[in-house]
């Protein structure tokens, strides 16, 4: 388990560009970390975005961001065991879109299409997400959609605390990876993980907050709408505040960055 560990702190770091990890010298105190540093935590590291270490990565291309997802998918993640989802899951379920894009939707974890795909969003609230996002003057190939947990719990239940504990850094690598300018969070459980807060999503939604260093929206998952979809106005009244913060004009305004 440490090996493993290591490896993928290891892993990470030199997809990431980072050559050295800064070691604290005996004036440190214990317990701090130097400016710069990834903190190791049992988890691939993470550097939020926005702080110093993402702050100082060059600049990526499209291209360069996929094979540095890729790196992440096959490298790191693996055949992941790290959770007790792994013996009930049929794949894991990683992320799909535009590694450069300018919006990462994100949702709770993976149904059973999702899980019998490997692809996020496929299902009934996959296909309403893709009218969602083609309202706005995009596709789903300009945008990136991934889950908090890349594994279906079983039964569609909520995820454990223990198993976002595990799964949870591998969003944050996407992030520092793709690098999106915005984050909208699809759903009460995806927002409340995120924000680590137990607010409800009709009092979190409508408003910008921030997941490492990133704006984030939250809104109504679309599985909800489905039920009722009476409040389809109120996500598209989140998706405006979305549209206006990336310049976009609906199917009739400028192309999102690809």
């Amino acid at each position: 388990m440490i090996v493993e560990r290591i490896r993928d702190h290891v892993t990470y770091a030199r997809m990431m560009g980072v050559r050295e990890i800064p070691k604290r010298t005996r004036k440190s105190p214990v317990g701090s970390t130097p400016r710069g540093a990834s903190v190791v935590s049992g988890e691939p590291p993470v550097a939020a975005v926005g702080s110093p270490l993402a702050a100082a990565l060059p600049p990526r291309s499209s291209a360069d961001a996929q094979t540095a997802l890729d790196q992440l998918r096959v490298g790191t993640i693996g055949d992941c065991q790290r959770c007790k989802l792994a013996p009930t899951r049929t794949q894991i379920v990683f992320g799909v879109g535009n590694p450069g894009a300018d919006l990462l939707f994100v949702g709770e974890a993976p149904g059973a299409d999702e899980d019998a795909q490997g692809i996020p969003f496929v299902g009934q609230a996959g296909q309403l997400l893709t009218k969602i996002i083609e309202a706005m003057g995009l596709s789903r190939d300009d945008v990136y959609i991934a889950n908090i947990i890349k594994c279906r719990p079983p039964g569609n239940r909520n995820p454990h605390p223990d198993e976002i504990a595990s799964c949870e850094p591998f969003l944050v690598s996407q992030l520092n990876i793709i690098r999106p300018k915005l984050i909208c969070c699809l759903g009460t459980f995806a927002a409340q993980t995120l924000l680590k807060t137990k607010d409800p999503i009709s009092r979190l939604r409508g408003r910008w907050h921030a997941y490492h260093g990133i704006k984030l929206m939250p809104t109504f998952h679309p599985a909800y709408l489905l039920r009722n979809p009476a409040d389809k106005k109120i996500v598209w009244q989140d998706m405006r505040l979305i549209m206006a913060e990336l310049g976009l004009q609906g199917p009739q305004g400028p192309a999102a960055r690809t």
